[in-house]
């Protein structure tokens, strides 16, 4: 079997892969499959950039969403791999070595025009921001990018923000740093070397608690500027198949699991964090206690006052870290719940609200309706104007399900990839209905073009399902939404059907 082709000593943990999984199948020929598991070993150089790729330095392997979907690809092409340490070797080393050849493949790395002339990107799999970070309590302020010409910047040698804050920011006010790791960058913000740094924002994130630097903060995100990522390979004709091979998977594939792993991967880790943290500060709390009960009999009274405040000062500091961590920690509750591309509530935000408003149906006997949508044609977007673009739509998309559901209770998610839902609680399949033809006509009204279907612009199938009576439980609820969905596309999409539950006959309308 292809995952037998992974070596022992691969350096990646391959158990992910099972967080993977495909929309529909990927063929290949029996000779095409025969000449990947025909190649030598490829060649990976990593970075640890969480939550795409993180370094574990007990088990000396990498984890994370990169390495998931680079694994699972990889057993189903038959692929051997290794990912080589290169700890001491800069970001820029090791995707200088892809270029010439030195290694085969860089994970992860965003795309750029300059870096696409000397190697081969896939398509992306995982989108990530740049963000502003500064000292606590400084008076920078950065609204956009342009505001950064007012601030002396750093940024790491050759990431691929560096070309557009060369055009912003004065060559004299933007210093760079080219080192094996990124610490430098943040030691030179407290330092005062620098006024703000340029850094992706999810890794700094996790460096703060790691690194201690409680004393820096995100100012602003550069959401105008996604980073999509990639893999990287080294130019050369087996490559450019390999390349091809990947970007098939890469554009059926769903990663939302592993999207969710690694990000509750981030939450543990800070709560480990705060735990050890916990125990660090009743350690130190003891300690000092004892060392005062000694200090009672041995010492004068000047002494004893000066160790007094000193243990003072200590235990301030330890309650600033330990509010820093819990601010922190309820940022990362909310983003946990958060679609990264739209910001509307992700999937496992509603699969824990589903049960719990249900619940409140049973106690109150108040109808309960929902609403399961789908981009009709989205893949002919995604094929004719690129991913990119598709990603607008969705944006766009969610502004138009935000403005259509207006109360604090109903609860818009993104269900995954073009799915989207709609609960909403003390709603009458009337009701429901009118939101779900609102939600229809809003999207219509964007006249997004879809130039290769017909009519030629973006449209929605709906489906809407209500509990009235009865307790056939909240999956069944969402069972019957998603047939109306069905149902809908069925009958030629750009509609909207909906059924009632609780009653003896099931009603259905059709837009």
């Amino acid at each position: 079997m292809a995952v037998w082709a992974l070596p022992a000593h691969s350096a990646a943990a391959c158990d992910g892969a099972q967080n993977i999984r495909l929309l529909k199948p990927v063929e290949f020929t029996a000779q095409q499959r025969a000449e990947f598991r025909a190649m030598p070993p490829l060649r990976v150089s990593a970075v640890g950039a969480p939550p795409m790729a993180r370094y574990d330095d007990d088990s000396q392997t990498y984890s994370g969403i990169a390495i998931d979907v680079f694994c699972f690809i990889a057993q189903e092409l038959g692929l051997s791999f290794e990912i080589t340490p290169g700890r001491d070797q800069t970001v820029a080393d090791k995707i200088r070595q892809v270029q010439e050849g030195l290694a085969d493949v860089f994970i992860p790395l965003s795309h750029s025009a300059e870096r696409e002339k000397r190697g081969l990107f896939t398509l992306p799999y995982y989108e990530s921001h740049y963000a502003v970070i500064a000292r606590h309590g400084s008076r920078v302020s950065v609204h956009s990018v342009a505001d950064l010409a007012n601030y002396k910047v750093g940024v790491v040698q050759g990431v691929s923000l560096q070309p557009l804050l060369q055009k912003v920011v004065p060559a004299a006010q933007l210093i760079t740093y080219n080192d094996t790791t990124s610490d430098v960058i943040f030691q030179a913000v407290r330092d005062g070397e620098i006024d703000v740094a340029v850094f992706n924002k999810v890794i700094f994130i996790e460096k703060r608690y790691r690194q201690e630097f409680f004393d820096l903060d995100v100012v602003h995100t550069l959401h105008e500027y996604p980073r999509a990522y990639r893999y990287y390979f080294s130019r050369s004709p087996a490559h450019e198949s390999l390349v091809k091979a990947f970007d098939r998977y890469l554009a059926v594939i769903d990663v939302s699991a592993s999207v969710m792993i690694h990000e509750e991967g981030e939450r543990h880790f800070f709560e480990r964090y705060m735990a050890q943290r916990d125990q660090r500060v009743l350690l130190q709390s003891a300690s000092a206690a004892a060392a005062l009960l000694a200090l009672v009999f041995c010492l004068a009274l000047l002494r004893y006052r000066r160790l007094t405040r000193l243990l003072a000062e200590r235990n301030a500091h330890i309650q600033q870290q330990q509010q820093a961590l819990q601010e922190a920690y309820k940022k990362l509750q909310t983003l946990s719940r958060t679609d990264g591309l739209t910001w509307l509530s992700n999937r496992r935000h509603f699969d824990q609200m589903l049960p719990h408003e249900y619940g409140r149906y049973r106690r109150t006997g108040s109808p309960l309706s929902l609403l399961v949508i789908d981009v009709d044609h989205f893949k002919n977007v995604n094929d004719q104007y690129g991913h990119a673009v598709g990603d607008d739509y969705l944006r766009a998309i969610a502004g138009v399900l935000e403005s259509s559901v207006a109360r604090s209770t109903d609860l818009v998610a993104r269900y995954g990839g073009e799915e989207f839902t709609c609960l909403l609680p003390d709603t009458a399949p009337e009701d429901a209905w009118a939101v779900a033809e609102r939600i229809a006509h809003g999207v219509a009204d964007l006249n997004l073009p879809n130039a290769s279907v017909i009519p030629p612009h973006l449209t929605l199938s709906i489906g809407v399902a209500t509990i009235l009576e009865g307790d056939p439980g909240a999956q069944e609820l969402f069972a019957q939404a998603d047939a109306q969905l069905y149902t809908a596309k069925q009958l030629g999409r750009n509609r909207v059907r909906a059924t009632i539950i609780g009653r003896a006959v099931l009603q259905k309308r059709a837009g």
